[in-house]
């Protein structure tokens, strides 16, 4: 069963690079990192019922279980370039294994990535993927960069993954015919790894961190790590247009600070680089809402002062 698994997954996940000196097909893949750049890595775990909904398309978790690792490599600003990828199933199941191909594949070839080993086994669903990525020396971005005066952005919109996971959960009825629930479960399932956003960022941001715990989450470990504070403006946090629609403003921006599984990139960047980044990210297609400020002291607090760790409400979701 397993060399059969692993022929269906090769053969609907091929992509050819030049480093690969040796790929799939061998005890282990033999990779040229290029000259004059370091390989950043990053692995992640998806485990049926607990990072993804029991019921989800195979193709959709094979889709989210690349676009999470790469969303890590994006929050350093590394290039992606391999993945490996070890999958768990309690059944052979060619037609799941061919879903599951499917959606890595497609995300693989819209960002090159090549699939260059991994392994198959029997036991509870779940798929554990690695990827490796190129970025020059000094270049990546950390958690640990953040100064007190620097101006805090986030890509894309907050919340509205979450606010898929409310819908799939029946805390509002899901209709498959609207609009809005659509693009809020769109947003569960196939996140958007903003990878092109994370390599224009180089040079820019001082500190970056890919949004998968929920905003107060993520934020805090660049507090952290930075030993600073962060204030936000909760009136500036972006919000899609269905996630309001859908569940009113408070429930909004709650679920914009607390959900998980958004992807998107929480950064600092230096007042006189602001000007900068913008255009930068403009030049792929990508943009930043500046959401607060990082400030001298510990914890992310709203600009009113009020802190914000009693708004955290437990909503469950699948993060990774």
């Amino acid at each position: 069963m397993e060399f059969r698994l692993i022929d269906r997954i090769r053969d609907r996940t091929a992509l050819a690079r030049e480093d690969v000196r040796l790929g799939i097909g061998d005890d282990a893949a033999v990779l040229a990192v290029p000259p004059g750049q370091q390989l950043a890595v990053a692995i992640d775990t998806l485990v049926e019922g607990v990072h993804f909904p029991h019921g989800t398309a195979p193709r959709d978790i094979g889709w989210k279980a690349l676009a999470v690792n790469l969303s890590d490599l994006a929050a350093m600003g590394a290039v992606p370039a391999w993945a490996l990828l070890a999958l768990t199933l309690p059944h052979g199941d060619a037609a799941i294994v061919d879903g599951l191909a499917g959606g890595f594949g497609e995300l693989a070839r819209e960002h090159a990535v090549a699939l260059v080993g991994g392994d198959t086994t029997r036991g509870p669903f779940c798929l554990s993927v690695a990827v490796h990525g190129f970025v020059p020396p000094g270049r990546a971005m950390t958690r640990s960069g953040a100064r007190a005066g620097d101006a805090l952005f986030v890509t894309g919109s907050l919340g509205s993954a979450a606010g898929g996971l409310q819908l799939l959960q029946g805390r509002v009825p899901f209709d498959a015919n609207d609009e809005a629930h659509r693009a809020l479960r769109e947003r569960l399932d196939r996140p958007t790894p903003r990878v092109r956003a994370g390599v224009a960022l180089r040079g820019h941001a001082r500190a970056c961190i890919d949004v998968s715990d929920g905003l107060l989450a993520d934020l805090g470990h660049i507090c952290a790590a930075s030993g600073v504070g962060a204030e936000l403006d909760l009136d500036a946090l972006p919000l899609s247009t269905a996630l309001p629609g859908v569940f009113g403003v408070d429930t909004a921006r709650e679920l914009a600070l607390t959900g998980g599984d958004d992807y998107e990139l929480c950064f600092t960047v230096p007042p006189a680089s602001v000007d900068a980044m913008h255009t930068a990210l403009a030049a792929v297609g990508a943009h930043a809402t500046r959401i607060g400020v990082i400030v001298e002291g510990q914890g992310v607090r709203a600009i009113d002062g009020a802190p914000l760790a009693a708004m955290r409400s437990g909503w469950d979701h699948f993060g990774a």
